[in-house]
């Protein structure tokens, strides 16, 4: 049974994309200016080949379809071979970002042949070089699931270094785009920390099982972005009706585990692989014809409420975010201004200025919703007591005045203690970009405050 979609929801949307706006990361997430940008994507393709070898539609039925998802609240678009420039342009004209997979012999023992090897690395970044400043790309994926046997044939270690110079040389040919390998469950040992963002194909059914691997794979992501980068089912054994809730869970489950996005597999059940048309999988949110199922409107409502609802929101409780400062002038107006800026719907900042000497009571007196409180310097331990004697909120979240939170610190903050019994909860440090270099410096040491 197909699903009707609204007309207008099915709304051309002409957002052009511009150069300005490319996608770079910050922190755990990716931004696109100062907004944030949370990858809301579909896979496309792999496609039957035409005379030529391309392996796209028609370029009426890639503008139909960038259309139809546009309206649905996509704005990425996933391919496994590189596009042409038009499909760039026209994925520009309706505000999509495409992430390009570029293939190379990777289910051979590719380490063991050094032309092959040299082949791989001149023609990806040759790629990377004709379509990386194009404002519409968003990353390029340098390669997907490498098979566990290739891996364990040619050592993790050999099969790291080559990823690290395939990454190192693409990155050299468009130092502005963002890079990543796809990775999957078998080879997660691989130690990919150098690319941009953490990518991983998951496909688990039942969600306390994705939601404790996606935990998992937050810490294999460290500081970096963490995508899914594929995630689905199939209509065929799941049923429409499965197959809308499972992908729909899919989707949800990966924004509220703190992912930067989540690419539902696929767009269509039209799938070409090995040479034949694929008749035995239907993972479509639309089917060949380009009818939306019933996945379209799930997905698309997970979407628009990522990455938590407002009906969640509402039942989050009270959090008093306090801060304890001594001498902290020179970072403190920057740290009460990002807090000033979260998105949490309930909270109350506490500034605890521990007796300072300089400007630190001034410039917290300067931020109205601060409540400051000025005592004695009694130390670091009597301060956050103090922050702590005051506080109303039924959580209480302490941070340093030389830090700049994300704007979602406390949504992520606050998750373990909704959904588990802990009694406390915390993440990594991340050093800004535009930090000295003795404090990137710090953050990189042994020992250093991550």
């Amino acid at each position: 049974m197909k699903t009707a979609v609204q007309a207008d929801a099915l709304a051309t949307h002409d957002q052009v994309l511009t150069s300005a706006e490319r996608v770079a990361a910050d922190g755990k997430f990716l931004r696109a200016g100062d907004e944030r940008f949370l990858i809301k994507g579909v896979t496309y393709g792999t496609f039957a080949p035409d005379a030529q070898g391309y392996q796209f539609p028609s370029p009426s039925r890639v503008s139909e379809d960038f259309r139809l998802m546009a309206s649905l609240g996509i704005n990425t678009v996933r391919t496994y071979t590189p596009p042409r420039p038009d499909l760039l342009d026209e994925a520009a004209r309706h505000g999509l970002r495409v992430m390009i997979g570029l293939p190379w012999s990777q289910h051979v023992a590719f380490l063991d042949d050094r032309t092959l090897k040299r082949a791989i690395r001149r023609e990806t970044t040759a790629k990377v070089r004709e379509l990386g400043t194009h404002p519409a790309v968003l990353m390029f994926a340098l390669g997907n699931e490498i098979p566990p046997g290739v891996v364990r044939w040619h050592g993790r270690v050999r099969v790291e270094r080559f990823l690290r110079r395939l990454y190192e040389e693409a990155k050299a040919a468009s130092p502005a785009t963002l890079f990543t390998y796809v990775n999957f469950p078998p080879t997660e040992f691989l130690d990919l920390s150098f690319f941009d963002v953490c990518a991983f194909n998951v496909y688990l059914h039942r969600e306390a099982q994705l939601r404790a691997y996606i935990a998992r794979l937050q810490h294999v992501a460290s500081h970096k972005p963490l995508l899914l980068a594929e995630a689905g089912a199939d209509s065929i054994r799941e049923g429409e009706t499965g197959q809308a809730r499972l992908t729909a869970m899919h989707v949800r489950a990966a924004f509220e585990e703190g992912a930067c996005g989540a690419i539902a597999f696929a767009w269509t059940d039209e799938w070409w692989r090995g040479g034949h048309p694929v008749d035995d999988w239907k993972f479509g949110l639309v089917d060949g014809d380009r009818r939306p199922k019933s996945a379209a409107t799930a997905v698309a409502a997970a979407f628009a409420n990522a990455p938590f609802s407002r009906e969640q929101q509402k039942t989050w409780p009270m959090v008093s975010a306090v801060i304890c400062a001594y001498n902290a002038a020179d970072t403190l107006d920057d740290c009460l201004t990002s807090l000033e800026r979260l998105t949490y719907p309930d909270y109350e900042i506490i500034l605890v200025n521990d007796g300072s000497r300089d400007r630190t009571s001034e410039i917290a007196h300067g931020h109205p919703r601060v409540r400051v409180i000025d005592i004695p310097n009694r130390g670091l331990s009597a301060a956050r007591n103090v922050g702590l004697a005051a506080a109303r909120g039924e959580i209480v979240a302490y941070t340093d005045a030389d830090t700049r939170v994300d704007r979602d610190w406390l949504t992520f903050l606050v998750q373990p203690f909704l959904v588990s019994n802990v009694v406390g909860s915390g993440g990594p440090n991340v050093v800004p970009p535009d930090d000295s270099p003795i404090a990137q410096c710090i953050a990189r040491a042994p020992g250093g405050p991550t």
